[in-house]
This record gives C-alpha cells, sequence and structure tokens, in this order.
C-alpha cells in the first residue's frame, strides 16, 4: 500500500481546479481558461507519475488506498490500479487539455447574450469539464464497489449541463428548435444513464446481501470478495450470480452504448459540440466498457460466461448497425456517432471472445478510438464552426483553401478506418483474430463491417473535402495555431501506437491475463486439420 496518497491526489487536483475555475470573476475569463488549462495539465503529470510507478506483471492492484468510510455498511474508500485503468487514466488526462484548447471559444456565444454581469459561461464550461475527468478518474481507481457506483452516477449531472447548457449552435433550425434538441437530448442521456444506474444499485445492494450471507459481514471492496470465492469462502448460487451480473452489465452497456440501449449517443452527440462529443465518446463512455472488464468478468465469471453468446449477437450487431447507419447520415456528428457504435461493438466482441488476443484488442482500442475519434472529431468541430452548419451537403472543396485542415480529417478519417500503420488498426486486428480463434463465423461477420468504415469515411471525405469549391467555403480560414497544437500530436500518437503499441499493451497484458483467469478460460489450442498433420509428419 502506498504511502503518499498518489491516486487521490489525481483525482482530486481536476476537482479543485473546477472549484477554482468556477470562482473566478466574471471579468477574467481568458484567466479562468489558462487556469482550468493548467490543472488539466497537472493532472496529466499526475497520470504519468502512476504510470511510472505501475510495475507491469508486477501486483494485480497497485498504488493501493484503503480507508474505512460508512464501516456500519461495508463501504471503504478503496482505490486501486491496474494496468487496463492505468492506460485509461493516461487517456483521458491526456486528452482533457486537448478538449479545452479544441473548445477554447466554445462558450464565448454565451458570454455575447449575458443576462447579468454575475453570469460566467466561460468559468462554468471549463469547470465543469474538469468536474468530468475528476469523476472519471476515481471511477478508474475505485476498486470499492459502492464507491464505483457513486461516481459512476455523478459524472451525469455535469454531463447534462455540457450538453444541454452548451451544445451546438451550428444546426440549421432556428435557436428556439435548437435549444429544444439540445434539452431533448441532455435530458434523455441523463434518463437512460439514470435508468442504467437504477438497475446497477439494485444488483449492487443484491451482492452486499450475499456477501453478508456468505462471509457473515458484507462488502463492497472487489479484492476481498475476490480473495474470498479464491479461498472458497464465498459462494453465489447461480441465480443470484445471474440476475446481480445481468444488472450490472445493464447499467455498463446503457454507458457503452451497445445496441439496442445506444439511441441516446447519436443525439448527444449531435447537439453536443465537438470537444464535449469527444469528452461523450472517448473518456466518459470509455468507463462502461472498462467496467465490463473489472467487475462483470471477475466478479460474476459464471455468469459471465452464462451470457457470453447473447452478448456476442448484441455486439454483432452493433458493429454492423453502427456502421451502416454511418453510411446513411447527413449530419457530420452524427455520422461519427454511430461509428462509434460500431467500434464499441468491436470492444464488447473482444471483451467477450474470452481470449487474450481480444480482451487486449479490446483495451488497446479503447485507448486507440479515444485518439482516433478526437482527432477526427476535433478537426471535424474546426470545420463545422468555419462553415455554421453540420450537414456534409454544405461542404465541399476544402482541401483547396483549407490544405491542412483537409489533411489533417484525412489522417483522422484513414485512423477510423482502421489503416494499417495507424493506432486502430493494431487493436482491431487482434480483435478479429481474438474473435475468430474461438468464434470464426462471428470474426468473419464482424470483418464485414471494415468496409462499411472505408465507406462512410471515404464518402463522407470526399464529399466535404474534394470536388469544386462550394459557396459559402471559398473563404474558409486553415487551421489556426492553437487548432494545430490540437491536431498535430493526436495524430502524432495515432502514428506511434500504430507503428509500436508496446509500450500501452506491456501494461495492459498482465491484467488480461488476471481476468483470464477469473472466468477460467484459456486461448483456444489452435487447429490442424489431417492434411496438414499428414504433412507435417
Amino acid at each position: 500500500m502506498s504511502s503518499f496518497p498518489l491516486l487521490t491526489v489525481t483525482a482530486v487536483v481536476p476537482a479543485v481546479g473546477a472549484i477554482a475555475t468556477a470562482a473566478v470573476p466574471a471579468a477574467r475569463r481568458t484567466a479562468a481558461k489558462w487556469l482550468a488549462l493548467a490543472f488539466s495539465l497537472a493532472t496529466l503529470v499526475l497520470a504519468g507519475v502512476i504510470a511510472a510507478r505501475f510495475t507491469p506483471g508486477g501486483a494485480r492492484y497497485q498504488l493501493s488506498e484503503s480507508h474505512a468510510w460508512i464501516a456500519d455498511f461495508g463501504v471503504r474508500y478503496e482505490l486501486g490500479v491496474d494496468g487496463i485503468a492505468v492506460v485509461l487514466i493516461g487517456l483521458t488526462a491526456l486528452l482533457v487539455p486537448f478538449v479545452m484548447l479544441a473548445g477554447w471559444h466554445d462558450a464565448d456565444v454565451l458570454e455575447e447574450h449575458r443576462p447579468n454581469r454575475n453570469w460566467r459561461p466561460t468559468q462554468g464550461f471549463f469547470a465543469l469539464i474538469l468536474l468530468v475527468e475528476a469523476m472519471v478518474v476515481i471511477a478508474f481507481e475505485s476498486t470499492d464497489v459502492f464507491l464505483f457506483y457513486i461516481f459512476f452516477e455523478a459524472m451525469l449531472i455535469p454531463m447534462y449541463f455540457l450538453i444541454g447548457g452548451f451544445g451546438d449552435r451550428a444546426g440549421a433550425h432556428s435557436e428556439d428548435e435548437q435549444a429544444k434538441q439540445r434539452s431533448y437530448a441532455a435530458v434523455k442521456f441523463l434518463l437512460y444513464n439514470l435508468l442504467g444506474g437504477l438497475i446497477m444499485l439494485a444488483a449492487v445492494i443484491g451482492l452486499y446481501v450475499v456477501t453478508a450471507h456468505q462471509l457473515g459481514h458484507g462488502t463492497f471492496s472487489l479484492p476481498q470478495i475476490l480473495q474470498a470465492r479464491a479461498a472458497g469462502q464465498l459462494h453465489m448460487s447461480t441465480t443470484a450470480e445471474r440476475w446481480i451480473f445481468l444488472g450490472f452489465f445493464f447499467a455498463f452497456a446503457v454507458k457503452a452504448p451497445l445496441w439496442p440501449l445506444h439511441t441516446w449517443l447519436p443525439n448527444a452527440m449531435g447537439e453536443a459540440t465537438a470537444p464535449v462529443a469527444v469528452l461523450i465518446t472517448a473518456v466518459v463512455d470509455k468507463v462502461g466498457t472498462f467496467a465490463m472488464l473489472r467487475y462483470c468478468l471477475q466478479l460474476f465469471p459464471n455468469a459471465s460466461n452464462w451470457a457470453t453468446p447473447v452478448i456476442l449477437v448484441l455486439s454483432l450487431i452493433s458493429i454492423v448497425y453502427g456502421a451502416l447507419l454511418a453510411v446513411g447520415q447527413r449530419d457530420i456528428k452524427r455520422l461519427v456517432a454511430y461509428a462509434s457504435i460500431s467500434h464499441f461493438g468491436f470492444i464488447i466482441l473482444g471483451i467477450f471472445a474470452m481470449t487474450s488476443q481480444g480482451q487486449s484488442g479490446a483495451a488497446l482500442y479503447m485507448v486507440n478510438h479515444g485518439v482516433s475519434t478526437a482527432a477526427w472529431l476535433l478537426v471535424a468541430g474546426f470545420l463545422i464552426s468555419r462553415r455554421g452548419s453540420r450537414l456534409i451537403t454544405d461542404f465541399g472543396g476544402v482541401q483547396k483553401v483549407a490544405p491542412l485542415l483537409a489533411g489533417t480529417f484525412l489522417v483522422g478519417s484513414l485512423a477510423i478506418l482502421s489503416l494499417p500503420g495507424l493506432g486502430p488498426f493494431v487493436s482491431e486486428f487482434l480483435v478479429l483474430v481474438g474473435t475468430f480463434t474461438r468464434y470464426p463465423v462471428l470474426g468473419v461477420i464482424a470483418t464485414f463491417a471494415i468496409v462499411l468504415a472505408a465507406l462512410y469515411v471515404l464518402v463522407l471525405y470526399q464529399r466535404t473535402m474534394t470536388g469544386p469549391v462550394k459557396a459559402g467555403i471559398e473563404s474558409m480560414k486553415d487551421l489556426r495555431l492553437r487548432e494545430l497544437v490540437v491536431a498535430g500530436p493526436l495524430i502524432a500518437l495515432l502514428i506511434f501506437l500504430g507503428v509500436y503499441p508496446k509500450p500501452v499493451t506491456n501494461y495492459i497484458n498482465p491484467a488480461v491475463k488476471d481476468t483470464l483467469s477469473d472466468v477460467h478460460k484459456t486461448d483456444p489450442a489452435p487447429q490442424i486439420n489431417a492434411v496438414a498433420k499428414e504433412t507435417a509428419k
């Protein structure tokens, strides 16, 4: 157990930054932006320290902190990270500064229509981003199920205000109609996720009752539960384990999002600004897939194996359905949303393929999807803000007037379709290989979605960037320095992870090995047909 509470400090720094940013006087909005950015960079440094102090292949949960909290109900303030949590904390801390830089002027339109001098939309916007970061980080760090649940739910509140109060204003409708759409998207996001959280709460209570009955005292501590099960002290009945598993999985599937619980995402991403949309799909939604690995598989191994066939089918539907709907979209951000649904299907497919390649690919996919979606969507946001429209038909010939913008958008697009040499290719390849070794038919069908991804990505690029210059595009400005600072490092990271993913997989692979051990799975032995055997002789 660490003497210095590094994990707590890493979560507290952005929370303190949120309070400090919100307290900046209304007239000092530029100072508020720089203050928020400074706190996000400090969090990034702390995430780097976590990665440096973590020992891949060492103890399962490291840098642990454990303190009594609500002792009468077995609730502890308990933190610890495995390799997957380390890389996802790093992803979160890395993306938030880019989100802030990309959204540097997103609250300016609200500043121009302030009802009174004391209202501070800029301070509120940046404070909410930091608050989301703090809650996501501590969710990745929590090893107490109840503590995780609190922040799993609490992060919905700042996201609700970011979607509804600071949403996109580049729509084709009147301001009143746009306000209604933003409100609808925010409420739908909140209700869907609250429903998932309510069902999870019932499952959390069920877990407490089971542990209290079996161990003589209720506990929410993941390490204690795993230790008790390994020692033969905790045996869940088949029925209880399955019902509790379903409660957890439902909440995580809503957050992920998995078909058919996905319908809130296109609305939320469509009505949010591009930076907030990145926060939704590249940061917040990763909590759902991460929790499947940490809680569903580790706490309920037998139920996870029981539910695997259905979950694999649902993930396959998500992959193909999301890609098909992305092909037909007219709105750029809704296209990205459906593409993300398809990508999350790949992640969940890799998790429940129950192979080392599949789960390593899924965990790596979470990182690569976050970076590639951020690169693609933030550059798309720069494009949308210049034109004042999200409709694909309002663009054309951009590469002739803004070559840097078109070039960075192209690289982000190629990453989304998993071009070899860019990060997502490695993770998608691992997921497909891991799936094919155990479920060859599912692996073949999932591969079909790659063709669809090429279709929606390349058609989008062709319609927006090539061809004759459309009216309204002639005077479009190319990327500014601040925007290059956003796009450049993300593209460089995509190339690095595509060529050399080992620094990330070194953290991921030991955690995957432990999880497969929990669910009593090993990789299938290679199958050699009779002809090959005879040839070998």
